[in-house]
């Protein structure tokens, strides 16, 4: 029983944290899209 909820938590954990860093990564790509149709025009 213990085995497998330690399991389950540490899966939880590893997508828990590529779900965060997918995350970050697409609100970092979208600043700097941003920053750079702001800069574009002018």
């Amino acid at each position: 029983m213990g085995l497998m909820n330690g399991s389950m938590l540490g899966a939880m954990m590893i997508g828990g944290g590529l779900l965060l860093l997918l995350v970050t990564a697409v609100l970092i790509l979208s600043l700097a899209a941003l920053v750079k149709y702001l800069r574009g025009p002018r």
